[in-house]
């Protein structure tokens, strides 16, 4: 599903980069990929999708 339509960006693109890069913030995200810096509509989306994938990751199971 694409999350981001302004740059055409889905949610498993946006999985795939948070588990390679493991960024902290939306912030850091948005360093690896275009997201939220047209129409700002996806943003909601990317965090929530950003938070769940790093909840997935063991290194980040035991910290939360």
């Amino acid at each position: 599903m694409y999350v981001c339509l302004c740059n055409g960006i889905s949610d498993k693109k946006i999985r795939q980069a948070v588990r390679q890069y493991h960024p902290q913030s939306f912030q850091q995200l948005r360093k690896f990929m275009p997201i939220g810096n047209q129409c700002g509509k996806c943003v909601r989306a990317v965090r929530e999708l950003m938070e769940d994938e790093l909840l997935q990751i063991p290194e980040f199971k035991e910290i939360a």
